[in-house]
C-alpha cells in the first residue's frame, strides 16, 4: 500500500472520530467517493492503526443503527418544503 493511501486512511479516520459526520459528509470534505471512504476506514485502517479503526468502527456501526431514522427525518423535511404534508 502506497504511503499516501495509508497518510489519507488516518486522517479520515481522526476526522470521523474529531466530527463524528457521515460517510458521505466525509467524502466530500476529502474530495473522494463514498466507497474509498469506506474501504479507507474498514479494511486499510485496521491494519495502520488498530485503536483508531476501533473508534471509527463504533461510530459507523452506531450511524448504521439510525439510518433508518435520518432516512424519515429527509422525507418528513422534503414533504414539509415542498408543502404536501399530509398526502
Amino acid at each position: 500500500m502506497h504511503d499516501y493511501i495509508k497518510e489519507r486512511a488516518v486522517q479520515i479516520g481522526r476526522y470521523l472520530v474529531e466530527k463524528r459526520q457521515t460517510v458521505r459528509a466525509v467524502a466530500k470534505a476529502f474530495g473522494v467517493s463514498k466507497s474509498t471512504v469506506h474501504k479507507d476506514l474498514t479494511e486499510r485502517l485496521p491494519e495502520i492503526d488498530a485503536e483508531l479503526a476501533r473508534q471509527v468502527k463504533e461510530i459507523l456501526e452506531y450511524h448504521k443503527a439510525i439510518r433508518h431514522l435520518r432516512g424519515g427525518e429527509a422525507t418528513r423535511n422534503k414533504y414539509r418544503r415542498d408543502g404536501t404534508e399530509g398526502v
